[in-house]
């Protein structure tokens, strides 16, 4: 182009940089947000109208975080910022899960490290600190993820007030008598040295010896066999055999006797082939069978216990696996414990805190403090085991195999089942368990299938073990009296709830028995007792399954039940399930109508994610992309499945952040002359270009309305792109940079297509607002102020529902069939590039030829005075004749290009080197 017009045009003027530099710019808005209390101005935008309560499921406070927390918290937060434009109040309050095991593993090792063994108290408030200083870290890194939130009021389930409700809670149980105490089977972890809850339990692949194991049966005659007769059992845990008291058989399943030339083995009739060919047996034969009911009552001798493990029935027996004879020790499971119960059995657990075998008088010596514990995939005591019953003549066969087995979330290393004294909840009692399967069937489930899920939990879990071996969490307020009988009653927790309120859970380790149960009405049967406080605390989901009560009913500008939970799809066995079960229980129903459950991280082959794999902080995907790319990449995904992340695939995102950037640079770039109160046009009066590309904007706001609606945020993200790169960038705003740069300022065609754009921007940036809020905050200030920081922020304009009323079906079908022109002359445009004819679609004539009264031809007739825009090309020809098929054809411009807009114009000299403009050009240089 010619600099001797370069003046004359009108080029794009704008101060919102081409380079987001979001690492830099986006803690200038967060701090920007801060001043001026933009949380605050948003409640106050749409106070006094319907409330959209979103509960905050809190994050462990114990160290950075990681995307995992940028995916949940974006998803929260994109729900929250689309609410509150719809006009919902929307009141945000964050959380933070404070107690439990992580946190005191850590300090532990800490001062082990420091040779330090602090009391109990000044080991809590080591917690406390530690607590503290993530929470500082991680709320300053999710303000830098664009989190609106009241920040001044979070909730901590440390905080006094909060603990005093967790108790309130225990308190309601104890009113319905379903807390009661004994020794049952539970999750254990070693080296953590406490009970561990379902949800605390990862299921890992773990290689494990099986074994074969005879149990010899003295009464042999009766089934007239004269050789030794033995019934045979299969375990994966030789280090229970000591334990064993018991082998169970199903009643209603053939068990043969199988001859091995020298012995009997009774096993299950359907599985002795496998039998024989796990033992590598060549010459074997059935010579008895009986139903597995005829065997009960028969008394195996324990291979190297003098004791009997007499056949007892069992449904759960099965043919799946094993011989069909089911080694039972009740202190080591919980079917082995309810088959136990049956049969009057022993709750029998050998197996100390440590995991050391005890001296309990029933060990033999040789056994007498040997380790249970795993270390580099070998079990101390399964040696020691094995070699007994190899000696004993028991052990027919080992084998190693690999199955899923549950470890324990923290320490990752395998749990055990063992009978301790604990605290449990009554899951069946006065109806409880049907009560929260009535609860799920009137919460909305997203997706559906989380009804399932939760259901089928809810339907399988045993009674809840509440109580744990910890010092940091909410005490247990149970008392013991000095043979050890446990004391606990609902008045009293109350009481001591009250006090909690104020001084918090540590008055329970630095008070006497007398000072907590000062002013405390006290039952008759406590009376004249001699009590010592109790040691364990409280399971930490019953801590966040009462934030509902803590949070929602104690303020008052919240609501009880809230509109929605959403977190990850493992919380229907944690968080969605305590908070149903305290809700159930307490006050009778679920704390939520509705759940949003979204899936995990994956690395981009699929495998699994995690920090320990060498996966990065929060903080260092946020400075090396920007949280707005994060936060794309969150909404570009179908969260209800695994999402896969890498640098690449954040890359991949980075490019569509730039189409969205480059999308409102180009809109406010051509708007810097245009005002629309004294510009503007009606929507009715723009150009058919324009009413088009407002129509195709209407068409998105509602299309992404019901995307958002739906919580589909992946289709948002879908729609916006398409809509920038294909309906602005290769259609609408290629065609109009001619008449923005080219026509007079004020030409009523550029001033038809700024309104368009006007509308497209101001629609466009709300719609992308709730994802990217920090370019489109951005964005909003410079095409409001022409700042970059406003204090009428985006978040606190309404949705963009007036663009839904700009559709024109007849106006869409018409572009439809103009662009597929459009997509035909420009093959032949193409053609004549790669025969080196013409560089620019500008240097080329275009004919259009066809039956004039043809639909398509009459078409392009009604949009004659357009084509050449529609082309861009420097002129278009309608000729009529007698195909029925509109024929198109191109040839290289003819006469000369004006040196302003580089259309060619016949009457112009041959070449290119004009110095006269086009007759076009030359009315836009007379307004000029």
């Amino acid at each position: 182009m010619s600099d001797n017009y370069k003046d004359t045009l009108n080029l794009p003027k704008t101060a919102f940089p081409m380079r987001a530099n979001l690492g830099k710019r986006e803690p200038a808005r967060v701090e920007h947000w801060d001043k001026i209390g933009l949380y605050g101005k948003l409640q106050d935008k749409n106070a006094g109208k319907p409330t959209f309560l979103l509960h905050d499921g809190p994050p462990f406070t114990n160290g950075e975080l990681h995307l995992g927390h940028a995916l949940n918290k974006t998803l929260k937060e994109i729900v929250l910022r689309y609410k509150a434009a719809q006009g919902f109040s929307t009141p945000y309050i964050p959380g933070w899960d404070c107690h439990g095991l992580p946190i005191e593993h850590k300090v532990t090792k800490e001062l082990q490290a420091e040779g330090k063994d602090l009391p109990t108290a000044e080991l809590r408030d080591k917690c406390d600190a530690f607590s503290e200083h993530w929470i500082d870290v991680q709320r300053s890194q999710f303000k830098r993820l664009g989190v609106l939130g009241d920040w001044e009021n979070e909730y901590k389930t440390k905080n006094p007030a909060y603990e005093a409700e967790i108790l309130r809670t225990l308190a309601s149980f104890v009113e319905q008598d379903l807390v009661y105490r004994s020794k049952k089977p539970v999750y254990w972890s070693i080296p953590c040295a406490t009970a561990l809850a379902e949800a605390e339990i990862e299921y890992k692949e773990h290689t494990s010896p099986s074994i074969w194991v005879a149990f010899d049966i003295a009464e042999k005659a009766k089934f007239g066999i004269e050789k030794p007769l033995s019934i045979v059992i299969w375990t994966t845990t030789p280090w229970t055999i000591p334990a064993n008291l018991a082998v169970a058989v199903h009643p209603r399943l053939t068990y043969a006797f199988v001859d091995t030339g020298e012995k009997v083995h009774i096993v299950a009739k359907d599985l002795a082939e496998k039998f024989a060919e796990d033992l590598g047996l060549e010459d074997w034969k059935i010579v008895h069978e009986v139903r597995g009911e005829e065997l009960e009552g028969e008394q195996p001798q324990h291979p190297f216990i003098d004791r009997p493990s007499p056949v007892v029935l069992a449904e759960y027996v099965t043919t799946e696996s094993g011989t069909g004879c089911v080694h039972t020790a009740p202190g080591h499971g919980q079917e082995d414990y309810m088959t136990g119960l049956k049969y009057g059995l022993d709750v029998y657990c050998p197996v100390n805190d440590e995991g050391k075998y005890a001296d309990d008088g029933q060990i033999p010596e040789f056994l007498v403090g040997e380790s249970v514990l795993e270390e580099k995939g070998w079990v101390p005591a399964n040696g020691k085991v094995l070699k007994a019953l190899d000696e004993a003549g028991a052990l027919l066969k080992k084998k190693n195999i690999k199955h899923s087995y549950p470890h324990c979330w923290r320490s990752k290393t395998p749990v055990i089942f063992r009978a301790v004294d604990q605290w449990f909840v009554a899951i069946d009692k006065n109806g409880t368990r049907q009560n929260a399967i009535s609860a799920i069937e009137k919460v909305k489930w997203i997706p559906d299938w989380g009804q399932k899920r939760i259901t089928a939990n809810v339907e399988a879990r045993p009674d809840w073990c509440i109580s744990r071996q910890r010092s940091w969490g909410v005490p247990i307020p149970a008392f013991y009296d000095e043979e050890g009988e446990a004391y606990m009653d609902a008045g009293v927790i109350k009481a001591i709830a009250d006090k909690v309120s104020t001084a918090g859970t540590n008055l329970w380790y630095t008070s006497s028995v007398e000072e907590l149960l000062e002013g405390v009405d006290l039952p008759e049967s406590w009376k004249g007792k001699t009590l010592k406080a109790g040691t364990d605390t409280l399971d930490v989901w019953i801590d966040s399954g009462s934030s509902h009560f803590a949070v929602l009913k104690a303020r008052e500008e919240l609501k009880w039940p809230c509109d929605l939970y959403l977190e990850g799809s493992d919380q229907h066995r944690g968080w969605f399930q305590s908070s149903l079960w305290t809700g159930v229980i307490r006050a009778g129903g679920a704390p939520y109508k509705s759940i949003l459950t979204h899936g995990f991280l994956v690395n981009q082959d699929g495998s699994k994610l995690s920090k320990s794999d060498g996966a990065m902080t929060l903080m260092h995907y946020m400075n090396k992309f920007g949280s707005d790319v994060v936060r794309l990449w969150v909404a570009s995904t179908d969260f209800r499945n695994d999402i896969g992340i890498s640098e690449q695939i954040l890359g991949g995102v980075g490019d569509a952040y730039r189409l969205f950037r480059n999308t409102f640079r180009f809109q406010l770039s051509n708007l810097y002359d245009f005002d629309f109160e004294k510009d503007a046009l009606q929507i009715e009066e723009l150009h058919e270009l324009d009413r088009w590309a407002v129509h195709k904007v209407g068409e998105l706001a509602e299309a992404t309305e019901k995307a958002y609606d739906n919580y589909e945020f992946h289709k948002v993200y879908q729609l916006c792109n398409h809509f920038a790169s294909v309906t602005l960038s290769s259609l609408y705003h290629d065609i109009l940079k001619d008449r923005l740069y080219t026509l007079a300022a004020d030409a009523p065609l550029r001033r038809s297509s700024q309104t368009a754009i006007y509308h497209i921007f101001k629609t466009l940036v709300r719609i992308m607002g709730p994802i990217i809020p920090f370019t489109t905050d951005e964005a909003w200030s410079y095409f409001t102020t022409g700042e970059d920081f406003s204090e009428d922020s985006l978040v606190l304009q309404d949705w963009p529902s007036e663009a839904k009323s700009w559709q024109s079906a007849k106006l869409a079908e018409d572009f439809v069939a103009l662009f597929a022109f459009r997509d035909q002359v420009n093959e032949k445009l193409e053609a004549l590039r790669s025969a080196g004819e013409i560089g620019r679609s500008l240097d080329a004539f275009v004919t259009l030829s066809g039956d004039a009264k043809s639909e398509s031809f009459l078409l392009l007739e009604r949009y004659t005075h357009f084509l050449e825009e529609l082309l861009i090309v420097s002129e278009v020809k309608l000729v009529a004749n007698s195909s029925a098929e509109v024929e198109i054809s191109a040839e290289k411009a003819s006469g000369g290009r004006c040196p302003r807009c580089w259309r060619w114009e016949s009457k112009l000299n041959n070449g290119t080197d004009n110095e006269h403009t086009c007759s076009r050009c030359d009315q836009a240089l007379i307004k000029a």
